[in-house]
Formats: C-alpha cells, structure tokens, sequence
C-alpha cells in the first residue's frame, strides 16, 4: 500500500492506495468490487488507458506522466464504458467520485507516491 499526494495543492488523494504493477492486477483493476472505500484508491502502473466494462460503481481516474505531472482528469466516470486515455500517461490513479473535486486536482499538478502511514 502506498499513499498518494497532491503536491501541488498540499493534498491527500489516497490513504491506503493498492498498486497493480503485474499483467492481471493491472487487467482485473476494480472488477468484482462493489465499491472503493474513502481514503483508498488503485496506482495502476505502467497504463495510459482504462474501461469501465463490468465495473459496479463509478471513479475519479487521473492520469499521470512519468515525471508524477497530471496529464488528464476523468471525474465521475460512470460504468460500462470505453475510455481512450491519455498517451503521455505512465499511471492511472483510480479514487472514489468527488475527490478530484474535493481535492481542486488540476491538470499540470505533481503527484507524488509516499508510502502509507
């Protein structure tokens, strides 16, 4: 588990993050969960896209170059939909709905991946 910062806006986006690094964490991603918890999140690396096929509930997704700059945002991304992505993107940071929000996320902020308290 790691925890995922906002830099830029002195945010906490994640508190208890997974990390999908291999072939099938990164291919089942959130399939078969109900929901994602406040204060938790998926960091799935490396990834420039992601569907909503057989998702349950809808996400925030931001997605994040190699350097940890915001390269898109996807608020509310509903499920059972196809997405494209972003092609300078190295991650993708899945979160419950309202946190790019809550959180004033914007394109061109640093992220950072800080290990969890």
């Amino acid at each position: 588990m790691v925890q995922i910062v906002n830099q830029s806006r002195r945010a906490v986006l994640a508190r208890q993050c997974e990390v999908a690094r291999t072939f099938l964490s990164r291919g089942r991603g959130l399939l078969g969960r109900s929901s994602l918890p406040p204060g938790s999140g998926l960091l799935i690396e490396p990834c420039n896209s992601i569907h909503m096929l057989f998702m349950r509930f809808p996400i925030d997704a931001i997605f994040v170059d190699r350097q940890g700059q915001v390269v898109a945002l996807y608020p509310s991304l509903p499920p059972w939909r196809l997405y494209a992505g972003h092609r300078r993107a190295r991650y993708v940071l899945e979160l419950p709905v309202g946190v790019i929000g809550a959180t004033q996320t914007a394109i061109g902020d640093q992220i950072v991946v800080q290990p969890a308290e």
